[in-house]
């Protein structure tokens, strides 16, 4: 996997990533909203209350949300609210906190996470279960919580049903169910869903939910579903350096991503963009989707000669080096002359 770009003229449409995204307008505004006068720090303020009610209003009533400042630090923190030391995460060998994330959950915590090969980015229940194993021996490190990614690095998406299954198989065997949601509203739009439905709903113990990606300036929370996870996470969050003194800031951009559904709106026009994007590049010879296209990420390969000039009219980044796999990736300002101007300069380079 390559982490390196390809195309990052700022004039060009850009498929990056969601991260190169401005911030959506509502949150600039509530951002404003936010900055007026002097209220008291670390979330103590009516912004937080605010946000917090509604972070309840969208999850149920017993969700503890803590704010963060990005996704690398609400996995950690989420984590280990779940893990002790001489204990291990579950997941797929593709998840977020394996390949990108420079090895902060093994370092900051000090756990092992245990993979499972994946060729769609999901964990699936056969495949967890093949890793609960050594569970009360001494000699081996212990089994204690399930790491799922939505949606997944390869853009797919786990259904509640596929949620429900593997939180079964955890809670059976005495583990946690954490769920890594950069990307959860893309998954909710494209099923047509609830963001309940997809998590404390279907099992979800705790959940990195994601704001950033979805339009934000840079905000993140952790949200806890059980209130055992919650009880000292205050205390590993000041220590671990996320605690915002001007916690309105971050909690306001929840807010607005709450309310009137602005996260499925942002979240349903990026899909919608992706899927637009896929289709014409499938219909373009030497072109292969290497993934269906089910939330705002596109794979396909190309052929290698063909990189450089596609970069030409456009970002993307290349995902697999080896056999030449571009991740192309929309976000809520994508717009479809941004989609047609680059098939039309794909059509063109490959012709």
């Amino acid at each position: 996997m390559s982490g390196g770009g390809a195309g990052a003229d700022a004039r060009l449409p850009a498929f990056g990533s969601d991260n190169w995204a401005p911030v959506h307008p509502a949150i600039l505004d509530a951002l404003v909203r936010a900055n007026a006068g002097h209220v008291h720090a670390y979330g103590a303020d009516p912004f937080t209350d605010e946000a917090v009610a509604r972070v309840r209003a969208t999850f149920g009533a017993t969700a503890e949300p803590f704010f963060v400042f990005n996704g690398t630090a609400a996995n950690v923190l989420a984590l280990g609210s779940c893990v002790r030391s001489w204990e291990t995460v579950i997941c797929a060998e593709t998840a977020h906190i394996v390949g990108d994330e420079c090895g902060a959950v093994e370092r900051l915590l000090g756990v092992r996470l245990t993979t499972v090969p994946s060729r769609d980015g999901k964990l699936s229940v056969d495949g967890l279960r093949s890793r609960i194993e050594g569970v009360g021996v001494e000699h081996r490190v212990q089994p204690r919580c399930v790491s799922i990614t939505q949606s997944t690095e390869y853009g797919t998406v786990y259904t509640p049903a596929e949620i429900g299954a593997l939180a079964d198989v955890a809670h059976g065997a005495g583990l946690r169910l954490h769920m890594d949601g950069a990307r959860l509203a893309n998954a909710a739009a494209a099923l047509g869903v609830s963001l309940a439905a997809l998590t404390v709903d279907c099992g979800v113990d705790v959940l990195s939910l994601g704001g950033t990606k979805n339009g934000a300036l840079g905000a993140e929370a952790v949200v806890c579903f059980d209130p055992a996870l919650a009880r000292d996470f205050v205390f590993r969050r000041k220590q671990t350096g996320q605690l915002a003194s001007k916690m309105r800031y971050a909690a306001v951009q929840f807010t607005a991503l709450l309310s009137d559904e602005l996260w499925r709106r942002n979240a349903a026009h990026a899909n919608a963009m992706a899927r637009r994007l896929s289709a014409g590049l499938a219909a373009i010879p030497g072109v292969t989707l290497t993934q269906p296209t089910e939330a705002n990420a596109v794979f396909v390969t190309v052929p290698r000669a063909s990189v450089d000039a596609l970069a030409g009219g456009g970002a993307f980044y290349v995902w697999d080096e080896r056999r030449t796999e571009l991740r192309l990736v929309c976000s809520f300002d994508t717009s479809p002359a941004d989609v047609d101007r680059f098939l039309s300069h794909a059509a063109r380079v490959l012709a």
